[in-house]
């Protein structure tokens, strides 16, 4: 590799470093991970809880893939109307809309009578 592709490396490295600075500790905080609540990242990255750092956050983790989420579960020592924020990485990928799911039954099975009634059901 000659200077000026290491030049042009490092560069480009660095460039990147200063576009996003936290991506690369998001990455390593993420990774493996389906949803995760803001707090528990800021947690996770040791910055402070608010709301200026969860909006620092947010282009990184869109760019990561991850959406928004705010759930209403009722938490331990939370309030019932409580809300948790976070990210959650999406079910369905962005190539996927249109897809057809097909009934688990036929449609000659709805019509016949049922022969047999559930065990549940006592006469």
């Amino acid at each position: 590799m000659s200077f000026l592709e290491k030049l042009r490396q490092a560069q480009s490295e660095l460039a990147e470093g200063e576009a996003d600075p936290l991506r690369k500790k998001v990455e390593a905080v993420v990774r493996g991970m389906e949803a995760i609540s803001t707090v528990a990242l800021l947690d996770l990255l040791g910055m402070p809880k608010t709301t200026g750092n969860g909006r620092r956050l947010a282009p990184t983790m869109r760019a990561l893939g991850f959406i928004q989420i705010k759930s209403r579960r009722f938490e331990p020592g939370g309030w019932r109307d409580s809300v948790t924020r976070g990210w959650a990485r999406p079910i369905r990928g962005a190539g996927r809309r249109g897809v057809t799911v097909k009934p688990s039954h036929s449609i000659s099975s709805i019509d016949e009578p049922a022969q047999q009634k559930d065990a549940c059901h006592v006469q």
